[in-house]
């Protein structure tokens, strides 16, 4: 299994952290799960369910709250707390929503409200699952009237079922060392630039089987040069000495130690290098064809939640200003919404894009799989 980013941080210790900028606690490095001990949910406060009303189940990735000092979970566990009188309770199951699906296509109870930190193709395959008859009724209910839904960005909606309400969002994009060949390397500006021999062996990358950072790469790419064009693309980025890894702690420590000029990570990476004092130049972003691909996170909440006016409160917590810019600050993200407050410095290193891109929940379900297991085979057989 491997660890996550906000894991590693913890692991390296203050210095090894200032060290590996742009590591939100996202979960970055895990996408394919790994299988749950049977009835454990990974209660990440160590304490059971207690069965009062006034207790709300939250459902995560292990990131999200496995560092009490950076990541976002157990603050907003305190402030939420705090002003609602409430037991807020975490669950994060190593295998992620995975766990989750699996219960429901067993027919097996679990104890869970909210979901936080759902993307699109974590709900793809919970709609596919359901949809081979694993099982019937829908994993999420369509959220309640929120206050604070109207002020979330207009493009960061990825559920055409209204199920997943965005929170926050973050871009995969090129950082670049800009004191390598005597401070003279320039990170190439386009996608073909980057297949080009001046640039040979300088790219670091995760492989999109297991790395959400590589998936969304790669699926940068079938954007760039459609579904008959991203695999003859990925066979130039190969010619040319593309290094792909595992994951994103992989790939960045090797990144951070010289191995390469470059790494695919998160267009936010000069957040965490400002935090820390690190050199910038060692930290520049650089947007292929002005471009990076983007994918928000969202919450929703399970169908079966016997808690429904708490979680509804919590969503709309969640969507408060202030408390936006505290979860973007700890997961090193962009906020949801249009109007949350960031500090200066956050608004001058947290970067975005020319041109965001994605794929539409509708153009992503039936072909993200094909497309990663395409890419898998080409790689494999060469």
């Amino acid at each position: 299994m491997t660890r996550s980013r906000r894991q590693f941080l913890t692991a390296a210790g203050a210095t090894g952290a200032a060290l590996l900028a742009g590591c939100q606690a996202q979960k970055v490095d895990t996408e394919t799960p790994t299988s749950d001990t049977p009835g454990g949910a990974g209660t990440t406060t160590g304490e059971p369910t207690p069965a009062t009303a006034n207790t709300l189940v939250v459902t995560s990735y292990p990131a999200f709250t496995n560092a009490p000092s950076s990541s976002p979970g157990a603050w907003l566990k305190r402030r939420f707390e705090d002003e609602f009188d409430a037991t807020l309770v975490y669950k994060t199951p190593q295998n992620e929503l995975n766990y989750y699906i699996e219960r429901a296509a067993q027919g097996v109870d679990f104890e869970a409200d909210v979901y936080i930190g759902l993307d699109v193709n974590a709900l793809i395959r919970a709609d596919e699952k359901r949809g081979t008859g694993q099982f019937t009724k829908p994993l999420f209910t369509e959220y309640p009237e929120l206050d604070g839904a109207s002020r979330i960005k207009e493009n960061l909606w990825f559920d055409p079922k209204d199920r997943a309400v965005p929170f926050d969002t973050s871009y995969v994009s090129l950082v670049w060392n800009a004191t390598k060949e005597g401070g003279e390397f320039v990170a190439p500006e386009t996608f073909d630039e980057l297949t080009k021999p001046a640039f040979e062996g300088d790219l670091i990358t995760q492989n999109p089987t297991s790395a959400v950072t590589g998936k969304r790469f790669m699926l940068h790419t079938v954007k760039r040069y459609g579904e008959d064009g991203y695999l003859d693309y990925w066979e130039q980025l190969k010619q040319n000495g593309v290094q792909v890894l595992g994951n994103w702690s992989d790939s960045y420590s090797a990144y951070t130690s010289g191995e390469a000029p470059m790494v695919t990570s998160y267009s936010t990476d000069q957040v965490y290098a400002n935090r820390y004092d690190q050199n910038m130049q060692k930290h520049q972003i650089r947007f292929l064809n002005d471009q990076a691909y983007g994918s928000s996170e969202g919450m929703a909440r399970f169908r079966s939640s016997d808690a429904p006016e708490l979680a509804r409160k919590f969503m709309e917590f969640v969507l408060r200003p202030e408390i936006q810019v505290g979860i973007a600050k700890r997961n090193v993200s962009i906020p949801a919404i249009t109007d949350a407050p960031l500090p200066e410095d956050y608004s001058k290193y947290a970067k975005v894009p020319p041109e965001p891109v994605e794929f539409s929940y509708q153009e992503l379900k039936g072909n993200v799989t094909r497309w990663t297991d395409q890419w898998a085979k080409q790689f494999a057989s060469n």
